[in-house]
């Protein structure tokens, strides 16, 4: 029996009925179908692809066609999870009518579900009419990556009481403007737990404490395949750079010694007239 499709309504039941909430980043088919076949409940197409795909220092170079084409290959595969798919830098700061048609566009050509928005207050008039269109908006508070240079790096939010006091308004307005749940990012876990006591939608934590309603990682992060970046708010649950690593070196060293490929590994006879689907060389199912 085929699990039911996660949406923003079921996620916003699992925080009424006290339910963890997981999310994790996706950017490919290959990892979506691995990652849906678990019990993740969304998918977020993050402009982190910046960083872990493209290779950039922050997410600020990633434009609204790079999240559409991952957003896409990701949507393919995707059967149960929930699927976001980020608001670029400068894809809706210009104008309401430009966020609108944005968040279209990562709808109906990237197969989204939902899109995610990083500010406060100032974007709540874009936030409202783009779920007036009828797409579920995803808030983000706190350190906001498009916001690294204002910031001065990626620093901590909300350690003051003005700061603090202005990030639980910012937590109302949105919900006010109609998000379904916000991401509160590197941010002190006690004004987390507080923020989400306060508000009726999911909070998400990323480097904010248990007390949020669920969590988010980003995938690269968590399986541990860069080993020279390890935050303080990243648990890596497996060591997959080692893995990987060993595997290539494996590959070197078989082709350089002839014992890769095999007997079993190589092709005989004339294909072109054989219909024996073991003979197809390029099956591949998600």
């Amino acid at each position: 029996m085929t699990n039911p499709l996660v949406t923003a309504n079921s996620l916003q039941a699992k925080k009424r009925r006290s339910e963890k909430i997981v999310i994790i980043t996706a950017y490919d088919a290959t990892f979506a179908a691995l990652f849906d076949n678990t019990e993740v409940d969304a998918l977020l197409v993050g402009d982190s692809l910046g960083m872990v795909i493209q290779g950039h220092p922050n997410t600020l170079p990633v434009n609204l066609e790079h999240v559409i084409y991952h957003t896409a290959a990701v949507s393919r595969v995707t059967k149960r999870a929930h699927l976001i798919a980020d608001m670029p830098f400068m894809s809706y700061q210009v104008s309401v009518e430009q966020a609108v048609e944005s968040a279209g566009r990562l709808v109906q050509e990237g197969g989204a579900h939902a899109v995610k928005i990083e500010g406060g207050r100032e974007f709540a008039t874009h936030i409202r009419r783009i779920y007036n269109c009828g797409i579920p908006v995803m808030g983000h508070l706190g350190l906001t990556p498009q916001s690294v240079h204002r910031f001065g790096g990626f620093k901590v939010q909300g350690k003051d009481a003005t700061a603090a006091q202005r990030l639980r308004e910012d937590a109302h307005i949105l919900v006010e403007a109609g998000c379904y749940s916000i991401v509160l990012e590197g941010i002190p876990a006690e004004l987390a737990a507080e923020i989400t006591a306060e508000i009726n939608i999911p909070t998400i934590g990323i480097g904010a404490g248990v007390g949020c309603d669920g969590q988010v990682l980003v995938c690269y992060d968590m399986l541990g395949l860069n080993p020279n970046f390890r935050p303080k708010f990243v648990k890596t649950y497996a060591e997959l750079h080692k893995q990987i690593t060993q595997a290539v070196q494996s590959f070197v060293s078989e082709v350089r010694a002839e014992s890769f490929p095999t007997d079993a590994h190589s092709f005989h006879g004339d294909l072109s007239v054989t219909n024996d689907s073991n003979d197809a060389p390029y099956n591949r199912v998600h």
